[in-house]
């Protein structure tokens, strides 16, 4: 209550302003005419004191059950002290003006006669008045003058939702310039790295191999010159590239997202509190723009959709993953539909190996988690590397960009399938980057041999083309990833790091191609389960499983969260995780099914 209490407006301690002034100079006129009183003094003060409060109370809870309690007790006493002083009819004009001011929707069709007609006449009786009509007027008059108080604030509380809605639309309007300024950019980086970088690197590498057959001292001086002009362009051109990186990306993680809360609560006038626990450590670009997306559209859905006045954020840095946590006091919703912004939240979470999760509850807000596994530069730790590719330019060029990174070392470039064969039983590389077109022996078979030889080499399907069907045989065959030529060096290192560390990865595009065809008949072939299915079928940990069981004996969250030493938001989170695996919607569904497949 105290909450509500805390969001009222100007209006709201107007009317308990009259109230509180009527009940006491009521109380003050007891205690004057106490001698024509048929009741205690004591009991008609109580009378009153409930008369105030209870309708009060009931106004936080509904507004109908105000107005029948407003009626029946203020009302009351106003019959009553008119029984006893026909002129104490003027009583009852102030609550007529609460009444109205109170009232809303169709309300009016009953609270109007009730108050303008049935008490003043009910009034005028016990009070025998032969004048009936002058009561009329005056409850009317208040009663009107109240319904113009009520129209005032409706009219104010319009005029603040449409400026909030402003400021929410201006703030959403900011985050989309800057996120298609910021997409424009990478667009043409890549475009520049990825046509004239490797050009330059082509040409180099050429005029390399040409350096043997020039023996003359003129030729020489001139290769040395086109040397030294393609490799001052090269330069220029990374340069530009660096350039077009949004300030933002160079900010580390906290003072990024920082930035973005600052910006926020200035535009929305939304209250944000940010806390970050564990040791901050190097996020890689990625991941820093997936937290940087997921912060900015969980603040804008949370203001927009969920009307909410204060939020949370959370970062925290473990041992193995990232969370981002945003938690807000919302309207929540019981069903939550996956737009645009939450799909491509979830995509970009996707392609980095980690997850995003949503939990709302009708009147309990919303809940936001990001999690993304640690992919931190390990300084003493060399990735050896095989390169596989018909083109020799390609090869070289790609030698050229990972030697670049203190971390990784080519071991070995192979020409085709037959020779990545023979080169991985020579040089035992950890990482092999496989091209797929090529002759003798082809990527998909070449992928299939290594993996069956040396299940602990790790193969990164690195191509030109977006061909779903090639997609699907590489990844069957036991591909560790698929991505295209186009992508930036800094990107590729970095997923060649998440590679050796076990993870698999999909290029963006190919993925939301992938994933548009198995939806198809992932709807159609719905298999039922059975008894026999068990914790493993579902990937539920322990303690996933442990929440599980407590939600399934009535527990809310925050007894689950006290009972486990854990925060209320954690627990949100695992059993969002549980929700997600076990594809339901709610708790009761979990629980159904739980129950249904023996997991309880």
């Amino acid at each position: 209550m105290f909450d509500m209490v805390k969001q009222w407006f100007w209006y709201d301690w107007i009317l308990l302003l009259f109230r509180l002034i009527f009940s006491v100079s009521l109380i003050l006129a007891m205690v004057e005419f106490q001698g024509g009183l048929t009741l205690p003094l004591w009991g008609a003060i109580s009378w009153e004191i409930i008369a105030f409060s209870v309708p009060w109370f009931c106004l936080l809870l509904n507004y109908k059950y105000y107005l029948v309690t407003e009626m029946i007790l203020t009302g009351g006493i106003s019959l009553y002290l008119s029984f006893l002083f026909p002129e104490a009819y003027l009583s009852f004009l102030m609550p007529a003006f609460m009444i109205a001011a109170n009232s809303a929707q169709k309300s009016y069709r009953w609270s109007g006669p009730i108050t303008i007609l049935i008490i003043p006449i009910l009034i005028s009786v016990v009070s025998r008045q032969s004048t009936p009509w002058l009561i009329i007027v005056h409850t009317g008059l208040a009663y009107a003058l109240g319904f113009a108080f009520h129209l005032l604030v409706v009219n104010h509380r319009q005029n603040e939702i449409i400026r909030d809605q402003n400021t929410v639309l201006e703030q959403y309007v900011s985050q989309i310039e800057r996120v298609t300024i910021l997409e424009e950019r990478n667009r043409l980086s890549k475009d520049l790295h990825d046509t004239i970088g490797h050009s330059y690197t082509s040409i180099i590498m050429g005029m390399e191999t040409l350096r043997l057959e020039l023996f003359t001292s003129v030729g020489q001086d001139k290769l040395d010159s086109l040397l030294h002009l393609a490799r001052k362009s090269i330069d220029e051109v990374r340069g530009y590239v660096h350039q077009m990186d949004s300030p933002q990306d160079r900010l580390p993680l906290i003072e990024a997202l920082k930035q973005l809360i600052d910006e926020f609560q200035t535009n929305s006038n939304v209250n944000v509190r940010f806390r970050s626990m564990g040791e901050e450590c190097p996020i890689p670009r990625q991941a820093q723009i997936t937290f940087y997306r997921c912060l900015q559209e969980s603040l804008t859905n949370a203001v927009r959709h969920g009307q909410a006045t204060e939020i949370v954020v959370s970062l925290q840095f473990e041992q193995q993953q990232t969370r981002l946590e945003v938690q807000d006091n919302g309207l929540g919703a019981e069903y939550l539909q996956e737009g645009f912004g939450l799909t491509a939240m979830k995509e970009r979470a996707f392609n980095l190996q980690g997850q995003i999760s949503v939990y709302s509850e009708l009147g309990e807000g919303t809940v936001v988690t990001c999690t993304l596994p640690r992919q931190v530069e390990l300084p003493d730790e060399v990735i050896r590397l095989l390169l596989v590719d018909d083109q020799p330019f390609i090869r070289e060029s790609l030698r050229t960009l990972l030697e670049g990174q203190r971390d990784l070392q080519v071991v070995g470039m192979a020409e085709d399938g037959q020779q990545a064969v023979t080169m991985c039983e020579q040089v035992q590389p950890q990482v092999v980057l496989m091209d797929l077109d090529m002759p003798n022996m082809d990527g998909v078979s070449a992928t299939k041999i290594i993996k069956q030889k040396w299940p602990d080499i790790h193969v990164l399907i690195l191509t030109t083309f977006q061909e779903k069907e090639k997609a699907i045989e590489v990844l069957r065959s036991g591909a560790d990833g698929y991505l295209l030529k186009s992508m930036e060096p800094r990107e590729l290192a970095e997923t060649i790091r998440l590679i050796h560390r076990g993870g698999a990865i999909i290029a963006q595009d190919m993925s939301s191609k992938l994933f548009e065809d198995l939806e198809i008949p992932q709807k159609e072939t719905e298999v039922p389960f059975v008894e026999t299915e068990t914790l493993d079928t579902y990937g539920l940990t322990p303690r996933e499983l442990e929440i599980l069981q407590l939600v399934a004996q009535g527990l809310r969250y925050k007894t689950i969260a006290s009972k486990l030493y854990l925060s209320d938001g954690t627990v949100r989170n695992y059993a969002s995780s549980v929700y997600l695996k076990l594809d339901v919607r709610n708790r009761e569904e979990a629980v159904q099914k739980a129950v249904d497949t023996g997991l309880l």
